[in-house]
């Protein structure tokens, strides 16, 4: 019987490692679908960010109260889940508590620094479902989040919930199993939290005991099994992605926007005619300019849309927003990410991309890219480095130099630009004529 369940818990394991990995690389294969982007800089200065902003959660802090509900259970459940390593070694090798012969006292310090954790996630986890449901904070109403979004927060919450109860149950179990001096269930010492609910199970029977002790065994880590499963379709793949997109963030002055070369060549060339090429003769490829697609966009963009928490920072801080405008940034960066899911579905479909009629623009429209003012206030408040003005730039280049689909003020102000050299409607001889009008 033992051997049974040693086998299939590890058929389980294996096939629960070979689904993750395979949703895994169907993410990375359309993050990759986007454009190719170089990252200079500091390495040194990446390698903080992954340290400061995604693991310590830096610019969370702003709210202490609560970024350190945040960080428990962000911290709880990386730590806590250190003990599914031996979870799962007992599971495949038929032992239990594969690790206290080997570390003795530093055991019974590590399983209580794991259930402290553990009842500091339960507790957090409680108060986050209370502030998104009962208080219901602004930001977590938002029509942004209707449908799946708010119920898919509300499912890791509670989930996070129950695999903690299992842990603690589990522990609770496991303690007065040992003070009965149950067979194979070794003295580990005290549990500092579990230890309160063992007296309580101290008048059951050992078979009862054993039967709850290994039921929550089982659903823990089955449970810890189907949540890694479910992270790629959830908005919590935040929780790997978080460290690949601080790595990679942008060290470039806040607001720096990236230019495009042939356009800046292009006003070169208006300046200082002499300087422009000849003509190439109908070999140069044609240039696109912004962004139509997902595969217009840069691939850490695309990153970007993948690790957005949904938090709503962006569009509490964006002024559009609070002004009553269209404009969401953390709408944008969910619309990108569900035209890059509808895109990655095709190409599973057909082995290949075939064109479904749709682009980014069937999502995002024209009113909302118009409300942005490029004030970087997203940029800057995001806790996990991601970038909507990026998206929303090259959506607008696309918008205006491939469709020259503009506000008449825009088009008077493109056509001084392109006349006189400034937005103004002066020709550049009269344009310093205040100077002379001063004396």
């Amino acid at each position: 019987m033992q051997l049974i369940q040693q086998i299939l818990f590890a058929a389980i394991s294996a096939f629960v490692i070979w689904l993750f990995a395979k949703n895994i690389g169907i993410i990375r294969r359309n993050i990759f679908l986007g454009k190719e982007e170089t990252f200079g800089g500091s390495k040194s200065q990446r390698w903080k960010n992954v340290l400061l902003l995604a693991f310590g959660q830096k610019k969370m802090f702003r709210n202490p109260l609560v970024a350190v509900m945040h960080f428990i259970v962000y911290a709880g459940f990386i730590i806590i889940n250190l003990e599914v390593m031996e979870i799962v070694l007992d599971g495949i090798l038929g032992t239990h508590r594969l690790f206290l012969p080997y570390i003795g006292g530093l055991y019974s310090f590590l399983i209580n620094a794991f259930e402290l954790l553990a009842a500091g996630v339960l507790i957090a986890c409680v108060i986050f479902l209370v502030r998104r449901n009962i208080i219901k904070i602004k930001r977590f109403v938002s029509k942004d989040l209707a449908g799946w979004p708010k119920s898919d927060a509300n499912y890791i919450l509670i989930t996070e919930i129950v695999l903690m109860t299992l842990f603690l149950t589990m522990n609770s179990a496991d303690r007065a199993l040992q003070v009965q001096g149950a067979a194979h269930y070794h003295e580990t010492g005290i549990f500092v939290i579990s230890g309160i609910f063992a007296p309580l199970m101290e008048g059951l029977s050992s078979a009862t005991l054993i039967g709850i002790e290994r039921s929550c065994w089982w659903l823990h880590i089955i449970g810890i099994f189907a949540f890694l499963n479910y992270l790629p379709y959830s908005k919590h793949l935040h929780i790997l992605l978080a460290f690949p997109n601080a790595y990679y963030a942008r060290l470039e002055a806040d607001g720096k926007m990236d230019n495009m070369e042939s356009v800046q060549n292009e006003v070169k060339y208006m300046m200082q005619p002499e300087l422009a090429p000849a003509e190439a003769g109908g070999n140069s490829a044609a240039l696109k300019f912004g962004a139509k697609d997902v595969f217009d966009l840069s691939w850490k963009s695309l990153l970007d849309a993948y690790s957005c928490t949904e938090c709503g920072r962006c569009s509490a801080a964006c002024p559009a927003n609070q002004t009553g405008k269209l404009l969401s940034p953390r709408k944008i960066m969910m619309d990108t990410r569900d035209r890059l899911e509808a895109v990655g579905k095709n190409i599973k479909m057909n082995g290949e991309f075939k064109d479904d009629g749709r682009n980014l623009f069937s999502h995002i429209t024209t009113e909302e890219l118009r409300a942005c003012t490029t004030c970087n206030a997203c940029v800057t408040e995001c806790p996990v480095s991601i970038s909507p003005l990026d998206i929303i730039i090259e959506l607008r280049r696309s918008l205006i130099m491939e469709d020259s689909n503009a506000p008449q003020e825009w088009n008077a102000m493109f056509g001084n630009i392109e006349n006189n050299f400034a937005p103004w409607k002066f020709s550049p001889d009269d344009r310093d004529k205040w100077v002379e009008e001063m004396g």
